[in-house]
């Protein structure tokens, strides 16, 4: 289930993807681990990186719509999902640049503006890459509180002043997708800009802990020309280009934590099992078996979810926004999970995890900027929780969404519908649970159940339902049961044995319990709610041949099946 770069084998992949995996592949393994470390270690910028993707025109090839380029040029959320995972494998710098590419590229190809999307496909094929000027320094990510203005001239044109704050590629983006409002209306709008104009102040590099390789940039303009050919949208459809980006950019969040927990995973296993203490491996210690197992299993949990959730983002219709729901819990649950496993990781190498000249000390750094970015989790689960009530309540027909890797491009990502969030709906989750007869898996639905029975006779109390602690809190109880939901619909596509399954719904039996407990011990509840919480504390079914063989056939089995050229 791993990625192993080394072992690649996709069969369901055209050809040209296949050929671009291989070579980017070919471009880290090549320059090698001791190389990526001295430039991250240096801050150097990743010139070598740009010209790779430039002379093989990566960017175009996996970017451009099928209606923009050529030679099996499209927007595929699979190909897509698969190169983020590839990218932060190496290094989440690299990673980096082609997330803000893709956010500045969302407000582009979601406009109207024609001249600018051809201008775009010819930009993105001569190798350039983009930025997303949305966020201010003083006012982050809120929307309403923007500072850029754009002002109207007598001659139809416009003056753009401002500044934003944290914008990557900010400093050698081809073009910069900015949003602003029109002075005097407040109406909101995007336009582009670039960094080559006089009137655009590249004004400092945001130096971070991790990504040091990239530029995190602030940038300025100061009365810098813009005319009705640079704008790509206005209004309601600027408000909404902004929102759904992010929509398509947070999704992307989860598949980056995966490609750097599994590198992470391959170099923590090969140090443990080749050292030996006190006359025994270290990977003969239960402990550390059983840290590795769980790390195994919370890993491929991770996979599972995230490119499930791809398959409904690929489907999406006005009809059908399920992935409304599963994206934010792709970039809250699964990044945070990412953090969990390095962590897991971590207490089983110990020191040698802070060495130098490890990919496990740049991944240390860098696994905990992704549940930051796009969205706090907080921000996250408010969005999770509007969805309950139709999740348990309220099921639609839908028919099943088998996997989704054809060839074709994602255009309604360009077109989503935005607000009613009250419309979407779910098929009954019970359909996940058909047939299954696994133990853990048995038992986690038993927490499920109770969950949705407090909402029926103990829901929260007006006084509950208006502490957004509360609620977050609640929150976790209704993400762990949809995030088993997608694990369970992508096992049976991927076939993944029972053994398997077992020790995955063993962490997440865990994990309701733990959510279950800080309702009980960090909020007051009434006492039916109390009773309901409680019953959720159950223990996991212990399945020691299962583990065993989940130990020995696939975790150990993967010791120095991959080690990145030094």
């Amino acid at each position: 289930m791993l990625l192993n770069p080394k072992k690649y084998d996709r069969p369901h992949i055209d050809d040209r993807y296949r050929e671009l995996v291989e070579k980017t592949v070919n471009f880290f393994e090549e320059k090698g681990l001791k190389s990526i470390k001295e430039d991250d270690q240096s801050m150097v910028w990743y010139e070598d990186f740009l010209e790779f993707i430039k002379n093989e025109r990566v960017f175009s090839q996996l970017l451009t719509p099928a209606k923009y380029g050529k030679n099996e040029t499209r927007w595929d959320m699979y190909r897509i999902s698969e190169y983020n995972e590839i990218l932060a494998f190496y290094g989440l710098c690299y990673w980096y640049a082609w997330q803000v590419t893709i956010l500045g590229l969302g407000p582009i190809w979601m406009g109207k503006n024609e001249e600018q999307k051809h201008l775009t496909a010819k930009l993105l094929a001569d190798g350039g890459v983009f930025a997303f000027g949305l966020s201010e320094k003083t006012h982050g990510a809120d929307l309403y509180s923007s500072e850029m203005i754009l002002s109207p001239q007598d001659n139809g044109t416009y003056l753009a002043n401002g500044s934003k704050y944290y914008i990557g590629n900010g400093n050698c983006a081809a073009l910069v997708s900015t949003f602003a409002k029109i002075e005097g209306t407040g109406e909101y709008v995007f336009f582009t800009v670039k960094p080559d104009h006089p009137q655009y102040s590249c004004d400092k590099k945001i130096d971070t802990s991790g990504v040091r390789q990239a530029y995190v940039a602030e940038y300025s303009l100061k009365d810098y020309p813009i005319t009705e050919a640079d704008i790509l949208s206005r209004g309601d459809h600027a408000w909404n280009s902004s929102l759904n980006t992010i929509n398509v950019g947070k999704f992307e969040l989860g598949c980056a934590s995966i490609g750097i927990t599994t590198h992470t995973f391959y170099e923590a296993l090969n140090h443990a099992a080749a050292r030996n203490l006190y006359g025994r491996y270290v990977t003969d210690f239960p402990h550390v078996k059983k840290m590795f197992v769980e790390s195994y299993a919370r890993l491929c949990a991770m996979k599972l979810v995230a490119y499930r959730s791809a398959d409904y983002l690929r489907c999406a219709s006005d009809d059908d926004r399920r992935y409304l729901l599963f994206n934010p819990i792709v970039k809250m649950k699964v990044t945070g999970q990412g953090e969990k496993v390095v962590a897991l990781l971590h207490e089983v190498i110990a020191a040698k995890g802070f060495e130098q000249d490890t990919y496990f000390e740049m991944a240390i750094r860098d696994i905990g900027m992704l549940p930051k970015l796009e969205g706090t989790e907080h921000v996250n689960m408010a969005l999770i929780i509007k969805f309950v009530k139709n999740y348990f309540f309220e099921p639609a027909n839908y028919p099943a969404i088998p996997q989704q890797h054809e060839a074709r491009d994602d255009e309604y990502l360009f077109n989503q519908m935005t607000g009613k969030l009250a419309s979407v709906r779910f098929p009954d989750y019970r359909l996940a649970y058909k047939d299954i007869d696994s133990p853990n898996v048995k038992l986690f639905r038993t927490q499920m159940e109770l969950f949705r029975k407090l909402l029926v006779t103990a829901p929260p109390t007006k006084e509950q339902a208006a502490n957004i602690d509360y609620m977050l809190s609640a929150g976790e109880l209704f993400t762990l049961s949809v995030y088993a939901q997608l694990i369970l619909e992508n096992a049976k596509i991927q076939g993944t044995d029972e053994a398997l399954l077992e020790q995955i719904f063993t962490f997440l039996i865990q994990d309701y319990a733990r959510a279950a407990l800080q309702m009980i011990v960090g909020f007051d509840n009434t006492d039916e709610q109390e009773e309901i919480y409680r019953e959720m504390l159950k223990k996991p079914v212990v399945d020691t041949n299962g583990f065993e063989a989940v130990w020995k056939e696939q975790v150990y089995a993967l010791r120095d099946t991959y080690v990145m050229n030094s």
